[in-house]
C-alpha cells in the first residue's frame, strides 16, 4: 500500500521537505503531493538582488517541477482544513474547490508581510516580500526618476526623490542599501535628477538597527549606510502618510513619492482556520515538529512555532530561511520514520551566521563565531548564496549576472508593464460598412448576369 504524504506550500520549508521525502521514502512506498499557490521557491535572500537590477527575477526562484522528480505538484491555494478525515481542502488553479486525502500532512505555509493599521499606508505602501514587490519596487525607483527629470521645478521635484524604508531589519536594511546603489549607478542619465540629487531614509522603532546581530557589526552597517549620505533613524515610527508625504512619530513631515514596508512577517490568516493550537499566531508543534495534539501532522518554517535549541527550547526559532530549511527537512526524516523508515529525531539546528549584503563591495556577517564585514563578508555572502542556491545551471546563472553586473553596469529600463499586456480591445478595428446595393456606379446593374 502507498501512504499518502501531502505537502502544504512550496517555500523553503515546503520545497526541501518534498525533496528529502524523494530521498529518504522507497519508491513507490508513497505518493508525495505538494501543493503551492505558484509552480516556484522563491530564494528569498537574493530578493534584494531582484530589486535593485543585479539579477534577472528568473534567477532568484527555482522552478518545483525541476527540481522535484517523483512529487505531483498540485498548483492551488489551501483553505483549510478538516484534521478529523485528514482531508487538506484545496482550491485549485482552475477555481475548483478540492479535498486531498493524507495519512501525513507537513504544513509549510510560510508568511506574510506584517501590515499594521497606519494611516495611508495599505494603499501607498509597497511591501518586499514577494518577487513581484520586488520588480515593483524597481520600477517605481526608475519611473520616479523619469518624472523628476521632466520637471523644471526642485520643489516639485523633492517627493519623486525621496525614498523611505519603514523597517530596520535583515529585509529592510538590504533592500534599502542594495535600491541606493542601484539608483546611484543610474542616476547619472538624469541630469536634473543627478544635480538635485537623492535622498534616502530607513526608519526604525527599536533604538538599533538588525538586533538580531552583534551590536558591533549593527554599528558599522549603520556607519556605512550614514556614509553613503542615508538617514537612520532609530527610535521612531510612521505614524501615516499619503499619496505624496510620510508622516513620522517625531512629528515630521517627509514629501515621498516611494515607501517600502519592510516592518516584520506574521503567518496568512488561513493558519488561524486550521483548529490547531497556535501561539501567537504559530503553530503549536513539540521538538520534533510534530503539531501538539495530531499524530501525522508536521508544522515547519514561519508557519510553525517550533521550539528554539539555541534558546533550550524556550522560545520559538525565528522566521528565517535557514530555520525553514533544515526544519523541512527534519520533518520529511520523520514522516518517513513514522511510516517505518529511519527513527524520528529532534530538531538541532542553531544558526551558523548570518549575511547582510549592502551593496557596493560591503556587507556585514558572523560565520560560526567569526565576524566579518566589509570586502571579506560581501565575499562570504555571495559565496554562501551561491553554494545553497538549488540547481548548477541556476548557480551558473547568478555568477553570470554578478559578473556582467560588475563589468557592464546595470540596466535603466523601466518595465512596468512586464506581465500587463494592453488590452487587445484598444487595437480593434472598425471595418467599413458594405454600400447599399442602390448606391452602385451608374448604369451597372447591382446583380451580374451569367453568361449561358
Amino acid at each position: 500500500m502507498a501512504w499518502d504524504v501531502v505537502v502544504a506550500g512550496g517555500g523553503f520549508g515546503g520545497f526541501y521537505a518534498a525533496r528529502k521525502l524523494e530521498r529518504v521514502l522507497p519508491h513507490g512506498s508513497a505518493r508525495i503531493t505538494l501543493v503551492s499557490e505558484v509552480n516556484f521557491m522563491l530564494y528569498t535572500p537574493l530578493l534584494p538582488g531582484a530589486a535593485s537590477g543585479t539579477l534577472e527575477p528568473r534567477h532568484v526562484v527555482v522552478p518545483l517541477r525541476e527540481e522535484l522528480d517523483c512529487t505531483n505538484i498540485r498548483l492551488g491555494r489551501v483553505t483549510g482544513l478538516n484534521a478529523d478525515a485528514n482531508e487538506l481542502l484545496v482550491r485549485s488553479a482552475l477555481g475548483k474547490e478540492e479535498s486531498l486525502h493524507y495519512d501525513q500532512l507537513i504544513l509549510a505555509l510560510g508568511s506574510v508581510s506584517r501590515v499594521l493599521p497606519i494611516p495611508g499606508l495599505a494603499e501607498h505602501g509597497l511591501g518586499f516580500k514577494t518577487i513581484s514587490e520586488a520588480i515593483a519596487l524597481r520600477n517605481r525607483a526608475l519611473l520616479n526618476l523619469e518624472m523628476a527629470e521632466a520637471m523644471e521645478d526642485p520643489a516639485e521635484r523633492e517627493p519623486y526623490l525621496t525614498f523611505v524604508f519603514v523597517g530596520a531589519g535583515y529585509a529592510g536594511v538590504e533592500g534599502c542599501a542594495e535600491l541606493q546603489d542601484y539608483v546611484s549607478s543610474v542616476i547619472d542619465r538624469y541630469p536634473r535628477c543627478r544635480m538635485h540629487g537623492t535622498r534616502w531614509v530607513l526608519v526604525e522603532a527599536q533604538p538599533k538597527i538588525m538586533p538580531e546581530i552583534p551590536d558591533d557589526l549593527a554599528d558599522f552597517a549603520a556607519r556605512e549606510l550614514r556614509g553613503r549620505g542615508m538617514e537612520i533613524r532609530t527610535g521612531t515610527a510612521m505614524s501615516g502618510c499619503s499619496e505624496d508625504s510620510v508622516q513620522l512619530s517625531d512629528g515630521e513631515t517627509i514629501p515621498c513619492r516611494l515607501l517600502c514596508w519592510t516592518a516584520g512577517v506574521k503567518p496568512p490568516a488561513l493558519v488561524r482556520e486550521l483548529g490547531l493550537e497556535l501561539d501567537r499566531g504559530r503553530i503549536v508543534t513539540d521538538r520534533t515538529l510534530r503539531v501538539k495534539g495530531r499524530a501525522n501532522i508536521w508544522a515547519v518554517g514561519d508557519t510553525a512555532a517550533v521550539p528554539d535549541p539555541a534558546q533550550g527550547y524556550k522560545v520559538p526559532t525565528p522566521p528565517t530561511a535557514q530555520h525553514a530549511m533544515r526544519q523541512g527537512k527534519v520533518a520529511a526524516h520523520n514522516v518517513a520514520a513514522v511510516l517505518g523508515h529511519g527513527r524520528v529525531r529532534r530538531f538541532r539546528y542553531r544558526t551558523l551566521g548570518v549575511f547582510v549584503d549592502l551593496g557596493r563591495f560591503e556587507a556585514v556577517a558572523t560565520m560560526v563565531g567569526i565576524k566579518l564585514r566589509g570586502f571579506p563578508a560581501w565575499f562570504a555572502a555571495r559565496t554562501y548564496h551561491l553554494m545553497l542556491m538549488p540547481g548548477g545551471a541556476r548557480r551558473t546563472r547568478l555568477m553570470f549576472d554578478w559578473t556582467v553586473g560588475l563589468v557592464f553596469g546595470r540596466s535603466s529600463s523601466e518595465l512596468g508593464q512586464l506581465g500587463h499586456p494592453p488590452d487587445l480591445k484598444g487595437y480593434v478595428e472598425t471595418l467599413p460598412a458594405e454600400p447599399p446595393a442602390h448606391e452602385t456606379a451608374a448604369g451597372e446593374s447591382p446583380v451580374r448576369a451569367v453568361d449561358g
